[in-house]
């Protein structure tokens, strides 16, 4: 996945587009190591409760820090989330970080108004927004993990 990204602002076009309800203190300006949203299937799906929904929203940081990582301050967490951000499909299976979270088919949707990529034509990185021709939101593909953080709270998820 590229390394920024353009999250869904607008409650209503998310809820149209994806069938959740926008959490609060979503950022739209998404890098490795901020907290934004990611759509997941519910715990309880599957159960046979008509009443759980198919997806819920989830908050997260962008960047992957596996489950099994050691306690981390603020800092290093967000170095983790640095090297994590983007899990290739030919090595997701193998590596460490991503490994267990494939295995266990923690797979996610990242709603997303635009990526962007640097267009490097002019010798220099030239950040070029790419987004759907129909002007719709996308849903990119992650995986999550849960994950302790040192003070006792809980980065519910991280997508990648």
């Amino acid at each position: 996945m590229c390394s920024h990204y353009e999250g869904v602002s607008d409650p209503k076009r998310l809820a149209e587009h994806f069938g959740v309800i926008m959490p609060a203190g979503v950022k739209f300006d998404v890098w490795p190591g901020y907290e934004s949203i990611f759509l997941r299937r519910p715990k309880e799906w599957g159960s046979g409760d008509d009443a759980v929904p198919a997806r819920e929203a989830a908050g997260g940081g962008f960047g992957l820090v596996p489950h099994w990582t050691k306690a981390l301050d603020a800092k290093a967490a967000l170095v983790a989330a640095r090297r994590t951000y983007n899990a290739r499909s030919e090595t997701v299976r193998e590596k460490p970080s991503f490994r267990d979270a494939w295995r266990r088919g923690q797979h996610c949707l990242i709603p997303a108004e635009a990526i962007y990529e640097p267009d490097w034509r002019s010798g220099k990185a030239v950040p070029t927004r790419i987004s759907r021709a129909d002007g719709k939101p996308m849903g990119i593909a992650g995986l999550w993990t849960g994950w302790r953080a040192p003070d006792g709270g809980v980065l519910a998820a991280s997508p990648c």
